[in-house]
């Protein structure tokens, strides 16, 4: 078989230990192997670093394993061809025989060029993804505070959500934080509160706040509305961070954005996820396959 690569190593990643296998030469007669294992601590993943350059390594194979391939992946990126696997893709391969470890198998897959490379976007990119799956994240558990806080609400047989079509807007804000501050509203206490477009619905509003609230109840509201107040900041302080990184991304974001039903936190999405450099996706059918978005459709005969 054709040897690709004549200077690679794979590497094993644990949570505790890295296994290297050096492959060096020009053939399978003269392949020189050497196989050493690295704890995982920062210091020792630059002494890793060092013996691969030392054995004038050039690509580098591992498979993306969890999220221990990201501290190795950001040490060594810089410096060799870095080929991240697909772990079922590697076993499937067949020809591997049980004494051989893992690490010597992906570095003779790769020596041989039989391993396909996985999407890694750039450091940056890398960095965006996170932000916006952690927005994703705190938005989630906001919305959850939001649907108890209503549910505490109903409890006390408070209506204000069938009156008002955002109990969460600028005037049910404004009311529930009156409501929380006093137990009750009365109808001043609505009009000063409401936005003034309200104002014909003020006698039913005032209405749909009369319930049973309580102290156990107001206590569970308050509870949730610290809660939602803290991830709005949260909130606030990663769109700052976003709004950031997508500066050198403007160009994108405006040809993205003039799509019916992107706005800018959906463009941020996009890019995040597949990145600006198209390369990597031949054609439109491997970024939808990429994405999850062509179903398999296997019949069986008959």
């Amino acid at each position: 078989m054709e040897t690709l690569h004549k200077r690679c190593a794979g590497l094993d990643v644990h949570s505790e230990t890295i296994v290297a296998c050096v492959l060096l030469g020009e053939s399978e007669t003269d392949m020189v192997k050497e196989i050493e294992t690295f704890p995982t601590l920062t210091k020792d993943l630059f002494r890793l670093l060092k013996w691969l350059e030392e054995k004038e390594v050039t690509h580098i194979a591992m498979e993306s394993t969890g999220v221990y391939w990201k501290p190795v992946y950001n040490i060594l990126e810089d410096f060799f061809n870095i080929t991240l696997a697909n772990a079922q893709r590697i076993k499937n391969v067949p020809g591997r025989k049980t004494d051989v470890s893992d690490a010597e198998w992906i570095a003779k897959l790769l020596r041989h060029g039989l391993i396909e490379k996985s999407f890694v976007p750039p450091e940056d990119i890398r960095n965006l993804r996170d932000l916006t799956r952690l927005r994703k994240k705190w938005i989630g558990h906001m919305t959850s505070e939001k649907n108890r806080i209503q549910k505490v609400l109903e409890t006390s047989n408070i209506k204000l959500g069938t009156v008002i079509s955002d109990v969460f807007g600028v005037s049910g804000r404004k009311l529930l934080e009156q409501l929380m501050s006093n137990g009750y509203l009365d109808q001043e206490d609505v009009e000063q509160n409401i936005h003034g477009k309200m104002a014909h619905k003020k006698l039913l509003i005032t209405d749909s706040l009369f319930g049973t609230l309580n102290d156990h109840q107001l206590f569970l509201i308050k509870q949730s509305w610290m809660h939602i107040v803290y991830l709005e900041e949260l909130i606030s302080d990663i769109e700052k961070r976003i709004d950031m990184i997508l500066k050198d991304y403007q160009e994108e974001v405006e040809i993205l954005v003039t799509m019916t039903g992107i706005k800018k936190d959906s463009a941020a999405i996009i890019i995040a996820e597949i990145g600006v450099n198209m390369e990597q996706f031949p054609t439109s059918k491997h970024i939808a396959s990429w994405a999850g978005l062509s179903p398999g459709n296997h019949e069986s005969a008959g």
